[in-house]
């Protein structure tokens, strides 16, 4: 089974964000974190199961971590069903929460 993948505005507004951060100290930095997640979100296609869960009451909420450098980022992503998963938010992993 293969699930598409699909980005709430939020998250896509998150990636914006932590590129243009990334962009302060270095293209090629920037290019290669835009690059980790892109390759690393490629595994919610056949796998979002194997990810943690962000809420222990709820199985279909789940977090995919992505390391990078010496830290990395989170993706907060929902199982919408058997056909569908969508990435909510976009993280660095020293931020403190999705909101």
């Amino acid at each position: 089974m293969s699930f598409k993948v699909r980005f709430t505005r939020a998250a896509r507004e998150d990636l914006q964000l932590l590129y243009a951060y990334q962009l302060r100290h270095s293209l090629q930095s920037a290019r290669r974190a835009r690059d980790t997640i892109a390759k690393a979100t490629e595994v919610l296609k056949e796998f979002p199961f194997t990810c943690r869960k962000a809420d222990a009451d709820n199985p279909f909420l789940r977090e995919l971590v992505i390391p990078f450098g010496s830290a990395g980022y989170v993706a907060l992503f929902k199982i919408d069903d058997k056909e569908t998963v969508t990435i909510l938010a976009v993280r660095h992993q020293r931020e403190d929460d999705y909101l």
